[in-house]
């Protein structure tokens, strides 16, 4: 791999950073026209999946409604979207981490700086004096779950629920859920649900372009986004390290199937040597990207499909296996590549 393989991948600026949204303009009108019709729920879950713009949505609406949190104020009726000015006081503020009435809860480091796993009870139990205090200059509390599927303690769900139940007025809650499906029930039906979709791959690069300083035609933006399958962060984790280049060398040895050029597996073996898990997961969606590829474009028979089902499960099975048991990933490479030329065959 080149010298520029080895750099660091870009790092994707935090959402309340972010001023800009690219490739959701209905949701954000839904959001709008809900806010200034004076009958906005209390309660939102945005889904969709990894990287594509949820949390900065949700950034974005807790500016606005903070900004202006008188709904029928000529500024709200005559705004043609959630924009907020970025020297308003609101979006410095929350920048800085800094308004008091927006509370976000976020996954956190525990008392050996080691990031956890999951929001906690006691993040959650915060709601309980952050909305029994007195609210600021506008009246409104908001507050920014990100992401809701770490609320993965009971106690925590049954907290937040709690709140949902019975919201005080003039409170806001936004939850960011990459499987909105898989929340609780209880907590889904208190909510009213936002779908995002994948963006376009040139409203990616306008989002990476954006953020980055880049120009939005830069080849290696347009090869991102390209392969982002609709993630902003996804797109971001390829540029300027190794998953980028990683990419290429598996789409060229995906279009020689069912040739397979052992020397060529052996560097690819060797370039994904170690524990990074985006070389992994890099290396998993493009394999589950080329197989359904198959899926689409090949003979919609029975035997094939199951044929193509069954090679997905035995090739996410054995990455699966790589990642958990820490296994050496070069005869990864050849049992994946063995089951995708036998696929390629039939």
């Amino acid at each position: 791999m080149s010298a520029a393989d080895d750099e660091e991948p870009a790092e994707a600026p935090h959402p309340r950073k972010t001023q800009e949204l690219f490739g959701h303009a209905e949701a954000e009108r839904v959001l709008l026209d809900a806010y200034r019709s004076a009958r906005v729920p209390h309660a939102w879950l945005i889904g969709g999946p990894r990287g594509i713009g949820k949390a900065t949505l949700a950034y974005r609406m807790a500016r606005f409604v903070l900004a202006h949190p008188d709904p029928s104020a000529a500024a709200v009726k005559s705004a043609p979207s959630l924009a907020v000015d970025p020297e308003h006081v609101v979006v410095r503020r929350i920048a800085a981490q800094a308004q008091g009435d927006l509370l976000v809860l976020e996954r956190s480091e525990d008392d050996k700086g080691k990031m956890r796993t999951v929001i906690t009870v006691d993040q959650v139990r915060r709601n309980v004096s952050f909305f029994g205090s007195t609210p600021g200059e506008g009246g409104w509390r908001v507050c920014i779950i990100d992401s809701a599927d770490e609320l993965k303690q009971p106690e925590a769900a049954n907290a937040l629920l709690k709140m949902l139940e019975e919201p005080p007025p003039r409170s806001l809650f936004l939850l960011v859920s990459h499987a909105p499906g898989q929340q609780l029930a209880t907590i889904r039906s208190r909510c009213r649900l936002l779908n995002l979709h994948p963006l376009a791959s040139a409203d990616v690069a306008r989002a990476v372009a954006a953020a980055l300083g880049r120009d939005a035609e830069d080849a290696e933006v347009i090869e991102a986004a390209g392969l982002a399958e609709g993630s902003v962060g996804r797109a971001f984790s390829m540029l300027g390290g190794p998953v980028l280049a990683l990419r290429r060398r598996l789409i060229q040895l995906l279009d020689r199937l069912p040739d397979i050029d052992p020397m060529a597996l052996h560097a690819l073996g060797d370039a994904m040597a170690g524990t990074d898990p985006q070389t992994l997961e890099a290396f998993r969606d493009t394999i589950n990207g080329w197989l359904s590829a198959r899926i689409e474009s090949g003979p919609q028979e029975s035997r094939v499909m199951a044929r193509v089902a069954e090679t997905w499960d035995k090739v996410n099975r054995a990455a699966v296996e790589a990642d958990t048991f820490n296994l050496e990933r070069k005869p990864l490479v050849f049992s994946v590549f063995g089951l995708l030329a036998d696929a390629a065959r039939r």
